[in-house]
């Protein structure tokens, strides 16, 4: 049966494509994006490719009256997919970057779904809420603590809302992307450089970027985004499947080794 799913963050990368191929596969999408700027382009493109099912709305997640709108929208799916980072040193960087970051990655995600479910039970309603976390939800690189401190938050609060909503019938899955190169990380990566100063941070400019550089310049730092978009494109309007899904393999793999290896992990 066809779900009407709402996708915010999809002015682009994995929520844009995802959005389209959701749509393509029959479901009828409200594909959400930040700023108004994004939605006649959308909407364009949905027309031309002939999808009278996706629909294109503005939702900033720091609107209160953006979230109060899509909170009354009759949905079955709610994927939480926008999202933002900030890269550096959690040493050196400042903690307003941090708030922010949380503000926008846990904080008004979680009003969003706490309106949706909220109203799901009283109506009886069995949905499903996903969250694009990330591989960084489950371990922790250097330089990237305080982006992926948001994915540690976000995997703590799925896995709470998985038990709790359980008895109402309301589904809760995490997709968990590997560094596939679709911008974001990429883009992320260049944050730090407006805050880090030479002649005040023990952090060097040069030293994070060749660190970054390095990182994208491996296979698993530039993957091609098309095998995890397919995979989202499965997973999101799915009845049934894994609670955390982690893609590709070889990162999941990766990431249990890690966990393992925390139990013997000495200061």
């Amino acid at each position: 049966m066809p779900k009407t799913i709402l996708v915010t963050g999809a002015g682009s990368g994995f929520g844009k494509a995802a959005a389209i191929g959701i749509a393509r596969n029959g479901h009828n999408v409200i594909a959400t994006v930040q700023v108004s700027p994004q939605v006649m382009p959308l909407r364009e493109e949905a027309e031309k490719l002939g999808l009278k099912n996706l629909r294109v709305e503005r939702l900033d997640l720091t609107d209160p009256y953006d979230i109060a709108q899509a909170q009354s929208w009759d949905i079955d799916v709610l994927w939480n997919n926008a999202g933002m980072g900030e890269a550096g040193p959690v040493w050196e960087i400042p903690v307003d970057l941090v708030r922010r970051n949380f503000e926008i990655n846990v904080f008004l995600p979680l009003v969003l779904t706490q309106g949706v479910v909220q109203k799901w039970v009283r109506e009886g309603k069995k949905g499903k809420v996903v969250f694009t976390s990330s591989m960084g939800g489950l371990f922790t690189p250097a330089n990237w603590g305080t982006y992926v401190s948001t994915k540690h938050a976000l995997e703590s609060i799925a896995e709470a809302l998985q038990q709790e909503l359980a008895p109402y019938g309301i589904k809760i899955q995490t997709i968990n992307p590997g560094a596939y190169y679709t911008g974001y990380n990429e883009t992320m990566a260049d944050n730090p450089f407006r805050w880090l100063d030479d002649a005040k941070n023990f952090t060097k400019r040069a030293d994070l970027r060749k660190g970054f550089d390095d990182f994208f310049a491996t296979p698993e730092g530039k993957m091609d985004p098309k095998e995890m978009i397919d995979r989202m494109i499965e997973i999101v309007p799915a009845d049934n499947g894994k609670f955390r899904n982690v893609v590709p393999k070889v990162i999941e793999d990766m990431l249990k080794k890690h966990q393992l290896a925390a139990w013997e992990n000495q200061i």
